[in-house]
């Protein structure tokens, strides 16, 4: 007798949409990458995303260029950017009168960081002779000159120059005393990972929001490189392997594993959600499908 059995509903199938998110992209260097930019732009604007926030490049290498597309957002969008800003490589004078630029132009966001040093510079920060030391005081002098919303970095796994956790805790709650109002993390790949990096920093007595960061993989020599202490598991390595010339279905993997940790993280009480896209809105729109958010022109 063949008996009849009851199949569970699939993942995500309980995913009812309540969540917010945010994108994270990058300035463009060519005409060809602008276009992907916007196209990417385009894309995702429809899940009414929190804030989208444009990087700055080591050095404050590509300060114009973050300004350019931070500027075009204000002026043909309703989405609301926040620019990168860094102390690297630059006096406070110029960092001040890039502020005031953002402000003038209508940014009311910055994403407050210390910044990666140049590559001539040996992987070492040195502080500008004249500049901000560093995030903390760059928050600080931000705070005291404009009315800006600022956001701050935040390390699961431990910057990779921190001598501890506990530096690494002391200069987070630095960073908020200073006037920052949320911490977005570097991207990890454990639930567990961000659950008891959470833990540490309430019982740090910091309490302003602290946005997982998400990075769908796209290729992991890429991830090592940009990961710094982030820990890739045994798991993962196995789950791409074999996938380097197959572009498609890594894809596909890695929208699956990136939508499965916003599914642990969801279950652990989170709502906010930061993407890094690399400019790409595939990967980032199809996870924030399977959580259940939906365009907004289309919602009941």
């Amino acid at each position: 007798m063949i008996e009849t059995l009851m199949i569970d509903a699939p993942l995500f199938a309980e995913m009812t949409g309540d969540v917010r998110v945010s994108f994270e992209f990058f300035p463009p260097k060519s005409e060809a990458m602008e276009a992907q930019l916007w196209d990417a732009i385009g894309a995702l604007a429809p899940l009414d995303p929190a804030f989208v926030s444009v990087t700055y490049g080591a050095g404050g290498s590509t300060r114009e260029r973050t300004h350019a597309t931070v500027a075009r957002l204000v002026r043909e969008t309703a989405l609301v950017p926040a620019a990168h800003l860094t102390c690297v490589g630059a006096s406070r004078g110029e960092i001040d009168e890039i502020a005031d630029r953002y402000w003038e132009a209508g940014v009311r966001h910055i994403v407050a960081l210390r910044g990666d040093p140049p590559p001539e510079s040996g992987g070492r920060f040195t502080p500008h002779p004249d500049g901000y030391a560093n995030a903390a005081d760059l928050v600080a002098g931000l705070a005291a000159r404009h009315g800006f919303e600022l956001s701050v970095a935040a390390y699961p796994e431990l910057h990779p120059e921190s001598p501890s956790v506990e530096a690494d805790l002391d200069n987070l709650k630095r960073k908020i005393d200073a006037g920052a109002s949320r911490a977005i993390t570097q991207f990890f790949f454990s639930a567990e990972t961000y659950f008891r990096f959470l833990d540490r920093v309430l019982a740090a007595g910091i309490s302003v929001p602290v946005l997982p960061g998400i990075m769908p993989v796209t290729n992991l020599a890429g991830i090592r490189r940009m990961g710094g202490n982030t820990q890739i598991p045994d798991w993962l390595e196995a789950m791409f392997a074999g996938l380097d010339n197959r572009p498609g279905p890594r894809a596909l993997v890695a929208a699956v594993v990136a939508a499965d940790l916003c599914r642990r993280l969801y279950e652990g009480g989170v709502r906010d959600f930061h993407f890094y896209t690399l400019n790409r809105a595939d990967q980032a729109y199809a996870i924030c499908q399977l959580l259940g958010l939906r365009p907004k022109d289309t919602r009941s």
